[in-house]
């Protein structure tokens, strides 16, 4: 029996399988991808790979076969289009007859009013419904979405946010990573819920952080809903993308994201990367420092 990733060719899934693959042999490894050829690299390491497409059930079925335990990484679109395609995944997983779902869902899923927390609430009650063990790996925010902000601050430009004194747990997606790893590969944690969240910190806190790290001042522009929404239409952001980046800034003014928790160390036996370090390690990648 294998232990399968879904997703495994993105940002997220390709950390996780870093990880996994130091702890896992990769002949018991297999991943889940809507075009194999993405996943070459993998299959050139002895991972078994499967076609499988969200919004196509039968692939999934054929899928998941002969799989023990799994990571269910959640997809991206609109809400609607996520729910249908997680439904999916859920009751493939169910029907291939699967012994262990990881999923990865959002911080306080069951109480937020976030845009997203939907997604998560509706997808994680349908893996309960299952009655197959579970683990939900409530992600809260990935320290990559600020990229945007920290290339403007670099060419100079304000850090603009509506989001007032509204506290988020940034971490680096390598954090999230290795925490499903941890998950995927160790026994004990079936039925459990973890709160992945690095320490909660405002935007200052956060600029201030990226200034030290530049050696360059950072003015924060604090704007209202409506300036926001402009500034960030006369920045080029499409039309389409206005309601998400807003609905995002107001859930991090009302509290969304501020979720302090310990489950990072109980999984990984430290805290989350520190955020000047992160930020640091997250620039470099980006070829930004």
């Amino acid at each position: 029996m294998k232990t399968l990733v879904t997703g495994a060719t993105g940002k997220l899934g390709s950390k996780v399988m870093d990880f996994l693959m130091k702890e896992v042999p990769a002949e018991q490894l297999a991943v889940s991808v809507r075009d194999p050829a993405k996943a070459e690299a993998l299959k050139n390491r002895g991972v078994e790979v499967r076609q499988g497409d969200f919004e196509q059930p039968e692939t999934l079925s054929t899928a998941f076969r002969n799989v023990d335990k799994i990571l269910i990484i959640s997809t991206t679109g609109d809400n609607e289009t996520r729910i249908r395609e997680h439904q999916n995944a859920v009751h493939a997983a169910a029907e291939a007859g699967v012994n262990f779902i990881a999923y990865t869902s959002l911080a306080d899923a069951e109480n937020s009013s976030l845009f997203l927390a939907p997604v998560h609430r509706k997808t994680e009650k349908a893996i309960k419904a299952t009655g197959i063990p579970y683990s939900f790996l409530r992600n809260n925010w990935y320290l990559r979405n600020e990229l945007p902000s920290i290339k403007a601050a670099i060419s100079g430009q304000p850090w603009v946010t509506a989001a007032e004194e509204g506290k988020v747990g940034w971490a680096l997606q390598k954090d999230y990573a290795e925490a499903a790893a941890k998950v995927l590969s160790e026994s004990g944690h079936e039925n459990t819920i973890y709160e992945l969240s690095a320490q909660p910190r405002t935007q200052a806190e956060l600029v201030n952080a990226v200034a030290d790290i530049i050696d360059q001042e950072i003015t924060i522009k604090r704007v209202d809903d409506e300036e926001y929404k402009q500034i960030m239409k006369e920045s080029g952001m499409p039309e389409s993308s206005l309601p998400m980046i807003l609905a995002i800034q107001r859930g991090i003014r009302e509290g969304e994201l501020n979720v302090k928790s310990n489950d990072f160390e109980k999984l990984l036996g430290r805290p989350a990367t520190p955020i000047k370090k992160a930020l640091e390690e997250l620039m470099q990648e980006e070829d930004l420092i």
